[in-house]
């Protein structure tokens, strides 16, 4: 049984979920205020996380930049704001969906099924798989779906996971727009494009961490991206050209 936390300061709309989510059974954990919201992901470690942006104490976007400290759980944020530059901010903050109000129910259940079941995919995927890879000071712990950098923890979302993850099995190719879209959505629309570049502009600036780290994601103007498996090769390429 899958664990959902709702963060919402309107205690009747977070009652209404709350008691919809039970009722498909789902195990749910659920908080008014922002920050016990923030001490119940913490201590709690819930599959899913809905949470609302407009809260007085503290918005949303702050509640998921603390909670991104943490944990990796899936955010859908719950938002009366539609304009492309807040859905990208929610993505760039970490957030896995967006829901603009009003919503169905029904809708909000697909949306958790969906993210979740995505995970789940991840998961059985990476059991087929060597289970510790390792480029450089760069290892990556696909049980745990942890990577490290020179022994400390660089914290990723599921997406940002996801898409490094597909980098890395397809070294020093490009990996088209359309083939990152479908491998983390499951399908891929033109609008999607901008959506995978917040996700990979927010991973490349979290591998910022070390200058070979960052570097071992080049972009392909247009196309997509290629992961670079020997950046040595590389430099020595680009000498051989002057």
């Amino acid at each position: 049984m899958a664990k959902l936390l709702f963060i919402d300061d309107d205690s009747e709309v977070l009652g209404i979920n709350m008691k919809y989510m039970k009722n498909v059974g789902f195990e749910v954990l659920g908080s008014d205020k922002a920050d016990l919201g923030i001490k119940i992901a913490k201590s709690k470690k819930p599959d899913c996380i809905i949470l609302d942006i407009m809260m007085p104490e503290m918005d949303g976007y702050d509640v998921a930049l603390k909670i991104r400290e943490f944990s990796d759980a899936p955010i859908i944020f719950l938002t009366g704001r539609s304009s492309e530059e807040d859905k990208l901010k929610g993505l760039m903050l970490g957030g896995d969906d967006y829901i603009v109000k009003p919503y169905s129910l029904k809708e909000l259940k697909v949306r958790i099924d969906v993210v979740l079941r995505r995970i789940s995919k991840v998961s059985a995927n990476d059991k087929g798989s060597t289970n510790i890879v390792e480029y450089g000071k760069v290892r990556i712990n696909r049980v745990e779906h942890k990577v490290y950098f020179d022994e400390d923890e660089v914290i990723l979302t599921n997406r940002e996971y996801e898409a490094l993850i597909f980098l890395i099995e397809n070294p020093d190719r490009t990996v088209t727009f359309e083939e990152i879209g479908k491998k983390i959505f499951g399908q891929y629309l033109d609008t999607d494009r901008q959506t995978i570049m917040v996700i990979m502009s927010r991973l490349r600036k979290k591998m910022k961490v070390s200058e070979q780290f960052s570097n071992m994601i080049e972009t392909v103007w247009g196309k997509g991206y290629k992961f670079i498996s020997d950046l040595n090769e590389k430099v020595n390429a680009r000498k051989k050209q002057h």
